[in-house]
């Protein structure tokens, strides 16, 4: 099957998508002659020219941080721009991207770039929030770890993911707040728990992952996957003055798929960034949603199972794995979803 899988897509996909399949998958050392070729190929893309396009002196891309505004396009910003060519270029010295993280090491994060009008989240105060959370996701998907220090980040992560287990929910670790005459749940200072950001860090880590963190973290997400307390799938909010929302503060009832119409919809980030933190032998909810994708895959190599679309269609601040420059032929879809199913049965399947 997996043979199947890898000859369909380098027969059929996108430049970058190939690339990936050779290096990531197979552990394949390519020709200087076909990276040049593949790069090539991928700098001509029209996404890829507009980032090429909108990058300042300084390396910053765009007139945005996190995600975009009215300022800044849907991948002319800092943080989906440096994502996005993170997955997509061949080199990773390319100097589009190298510049961009040039400027995450240059640039303060009180600048006003970060569009926080000068003020420092503290992510170590203030749970599942931060811009530098942000920041460190970017420079880990980019594949920057070894060169730009964000191991605080890391054991934050780690820490506040181990936090899930020392609480019984995160009612435990937060406080009523009035916002708009509204009541909402703030989360105390210098509390932990575990966001988006904090995932995709460790996801696209490599240093932390001991078989003692790796049991850790899925034990934590065994209790987040817990269905049976709704009354405590609940999160919370940053009080900084006033309630200012996390990025992506994971609750109770995380789920990897879902049933609608007698159809299961995966959760294709959800899915990969688990396997690749390496939680695929402790947690039965991963194997199953790996041998859904298994069992959809054609004779021709082609993974049929759907996705969540609006979550695997594009880039964006907290979705979006596309790498195929549109959707508007089936086989472009087709090349994606069979990619991410691909990488997902890999890492399930890798010995770490």
């Amino acid at each position: 099957m997996r043979a199947k899988l890898i000859s369909y897509l380098l027969n059929h996909a996108n430049p970058s998508i190939q690339y990936r399949v050779k290096t990531e998958v197979l552990n394949q050392e390519v020709s200087v002659g076909e990276k040049d070729r593949l790069q090539a190929e991928i700098l001509k893309e029209p996404v890829i020219q507009s980032i090429i396009a909108c990058q300042k002196e300084n390396g910053w891309l765009g007139n945005g941080f996190h995600g975009p505004n009215k300022n800044a396009g849907p991948f002319e910003n800092q943080e989906v721009g440096t994502k996005y060519l993170g997955e997509k270029l061949v080199y990773r010295d390319t100097p589009v991207l190298k510049r961009a993280m040039e400027a995450f090491v240059t640039t303060r994060l009180t600048d006003l770039c970060y569009r926080t009008k000068g003020k420092y989240i503290d992510e170590f105060r203030y749970a599942a929030n931060g811009q530098n959370v942000i920041r460190c996701a970017c420079i880990a998907r980019a594949g920057y770890e070894d060169m730009i220090d964000i191991k605080p980040q890391i054991q934050l992560a780690l820490d506040s993911f181990h936090r899930v287990l020392e609480v019984d929910s995160a009612l435990d670790i937060t406080r009523v707040r009035k916002s708009g005459g509204r009541e909402k749940r703030a989360f105390n200072d210098y509390e932990k728990w575990p966001c988006y950001y904090h995932l995709d860090i460790l996801a696209h880590t490599d240093s932390w992952k001991t078989e003692q963190n790796r049991k850790m973290l899925a034990e934590a997400f065994q209790k987040l996957m817990r269905t049976d307390r709704p009354e405590k799938q609940v999160g919370g909010d940053s009080w900084v003055g006033y309630v200012l929302g996390t990025i992506g503060c994971l609750k109770e009832g995380y789920q990897l798929g879902y049933e609608e119409n007698g159809i299961h919809y995966t959760y294709f980030d959800r899915v990969e960034w688990l396997c690749r933190c390496g939680l695929a032998p402790y947690l039965e909810q991963l194997q199953r949603e790996v041998e859904i994708l298994r069992n959809a895959v054609t004779e021709e190599g082609i993974c049929m199972a759907p996705p969540v679309e609006n979550q695997l269609k594009g880039f964006s601040t907290y979705g979006g794995q596309q790498l195929e420059t549109d959707w508007k032929t089936s086989a472009r879809r087709f090349c994606d979803i069979t990619f991410r199913a691909l990488l997902i049965m890999h890492y399930a399947e890798r010995r770490f």
